[in-house]
């Protein structure tokens, strides 16, 4: 049995545990189960290339976001000795590009920042922690819900955390938690809907993210627990509502509500920059 154990693997197509020597899959039928396996590694579709890469797309852009709202800062960039906050950028740089809350929400009317705030970051610690999850939960989100639905629950999720923490009276948030957030629910809820020792084990990791991050927003003073609090939620119930792909394949509602959401990102995205510079160098209104 412990050589069966150690060489045990997941079929590549039904994701349930069996062992490497299985000739055929006991579960689905799949014909040599770890020949496939090998064969999908080595042969990935456009789409898992692509999946793949807009992981890389939204760290490449959180980085891109987090250099700026630093050079834009100049001299007010944090340099104290608390790794919390070093290299943290000023106010007035994350206000520019899109920071939200109830400061930039209530008192200027910048209901987009409930978009770009997902992209901001307080400091070197809270972007490398943050992108550290997403590249390790973001893979496996995409693998089994589908590029589509991973689009909508990241950026949905982001947009309802901060909406909640808005309602909460959060004056002012910014991280890519709350988007994140919605991943570890996504997970929770294709755990707990998949059963098995598979699907088992996948909740009982998820919940293992969630108790941590309980945890950390109790004893760490600034976490927005508001914004996580409504990832995590909002992210179970795209789970529900749209279902993985070992329940339903993709649709062209998901394409569309996607590629909606991904449209007004990059118009969102593209319209701060533009402003924060516009306003940084030739009009300075906070200063």
């Amino acid at each position: 049995m412990p050589h069966t154990k150690k060489n045990s693997m997941l079929c590549p197509n039904c994701r349930k545990l069996i062992s490497a020597d299985e000739p055929v899959c006991p579960y689905c039928g799949l014909s040599r189960p770890n020949l496939r396996r090998i064969i999908n590694f080595f042969s990935a579709s456009s789409e898992e290339r692509g999946s793949l890469n807009v992981v890389r797309a939204i760290i490449y852009t959180n980085i891109f976001f987090y250099v700026l709202s630093i050079l834009l800062s100049s001299s007010a960039v944090g340099l104290s000795a608390n790794p919390l906050t070093f290299l943290s950028p000023g106010g007035k740089s994350l206000f520019l590009l899109g920071a939200t809350g109830t400061i930039p929400i209530a008192e200027f009317n910048r209901w987009w920042t409930l978009v770009s705030a997902s992209f901001l970051h307080g400091g070197i610690l809270h972007i490398f922690f943050n992108m550290a999850a997403l590249g390790q939960l973001g893979p496996f989100v995409l693998r089994e819900y589908g590029f589509y639905r991973f689009v909508i629950i990241y950026i949905a999720t982001g947009i309802v955390g901060f909406f909640i923490s808005y309602l909460a009276n959060i004056p002012f948030t910014i991280g890519a938690s709350g988007s994140i957030c919605g991943l570890i629910g996504a997970i929770l809820y294709y755990g707990k809907s998949r059963g098995g020792l598979y699907g088992h084990a996948i909740y009982k990791q998820a919940m293992g993210w969630v108790v941590g991050l309980v945890i950390f927003g109790l004893l760490v003073a600034g976490i927005n627990n508001w914004a996580h609090g409504g990832g995590i939620i909002s992210g179970a119930l795209l789970g529900f509502l749209m279902g993985y792909r070992e329940k339903s394949g993709e649709t062209i509602i998901h394409q569309m509500f996607a590629m909606g959401c991904i449209l007004l990102t990059v118009v969102i995205l593209i319209w701060t920059v533009i402003a924060a510079i516009y306003y940084h160098f030739l009009l300075s209104p906070l200063s």
